[in-house]
Parts: structure tokens; sequence; C-alpha cells
């Protein structure tokens, strides 16, 4: 009679457990679903220009964008390659950063570019001495920045308008 009641005492313990491990569960993949269908429904961010300047104490990278500000990646590489080819990017330098928006596009939905911005550049500036749009490939928008020292930089995002910004100090 005792090992009874405690079989029983140990299933309604079990399934009180589990029906309260589930309860906790349904609310999270709810969120993360309707998370997930908002996300599914923001259009992709756009990357419509870069542009650089240099200042008194540090150089700077912007990146314009129409939408929202994707996340953004900034890394040092020993090499700065195009994006699906592999090939190098032409670009004089010692030191590299790469900087990659997800998701983003720098083309519409018929293909069309909507980057304005240039696609290869060579700069002049204190630290910063080049810049290329390395990719706008299968979600990915990918720039490379040449330097002929390390780069010692601080990357953010500011809104309204909407742009990433990478200062490289002097």
């Amino acid at each position: 009679m005792i090992n009874a009641r405690i079989r029983q005492f140990v299933a309604l313990a079990t399934g009180a457990l589990l029906a309260a491990c589930l309860s906790f569960a349904a609310p999270a993949s709810a969120s993360t679903l309707s998370s997930a269908t908002a996300d599914a429904q923001a259009p992709t961010p756009l990357v419509v220009n870069a542009r650089w300047g240099g200042h008194a104490t540090f150089d700077r990278i912007v990146i314009d964008l129409e939408g929202y500000t994707p996340t953004v990646t900034v890394t040092p590489v020993a090499q700065l390659v195009h994006d699906g080819s592999g090939k190098p990017v032409p670009l004089a330098g010692k030191h590299f950063l790469e900087i990659r928006l997800h998701p983003a596009a720098a083309h519409d939905d018929a293909g069309g570019s909507v980057y304005q911005g240039p696609k290869l550049q060579k700069i002049y500036l204190s630290k910063l001495k080049g810049l290329a749009m390395t990719g706008d490939y299968e979600g990915y928008v990918t720039f490379g920045a040449a330097f002929d020292t390390v780069p010692y930089y601080r990357a953010y995002s500011l809104h309204s308008p909407e742009r990433f910004v990478v200062d490289i100090a002097h």
C-alpha cells in the first residue's frame, strides 16, 4: 500500500512539474515566434551610401541606411576579399577592417542598385587610406577599409537618419 502511494505521489509530482515547465515555455516560444514574424515583415534595410571625413583627432567612416540599422560587425582582417568570388580587393594598406551588415542589401527587389557611394576609393586621410564596397551578397553588405598602421576604432549606430559610424583615432 505504501509503494502504491509513493508511486501515485511521484506521478502527481512529475505531472505538476511538467505542467509548470510547459507553462513557462509557452510564453517564451510565443514571443520568439512573434519576434521572428515581425522581423520577417520588416523590409530589409538598404545601404545607400558610404562616406568619410577627416577630423582633428580621428577619421570617420559613415554608412548611410534606409530602414533600420541591422547587426554590424567590424573585424580586423589580414586582407580584403570580395564576397562571393573571394578575389582580393586592390586597396593599398598593411592593416584592414571588414565592416559587415546583416541583414542588409544594396539593391532593390528588382535587383537594381540603390547604393550611390564609391565601390573602390583611395583616400588620403591621416589614418584611413582606402574604402571599398566588397559585397552585396545573400543578405550581407560588406565594406573594407585600409590603413597603413593598426587602426584603433570605435563603432556605433546613429539614428534619424539611420547610419553606422566607425571613428578611427589618430
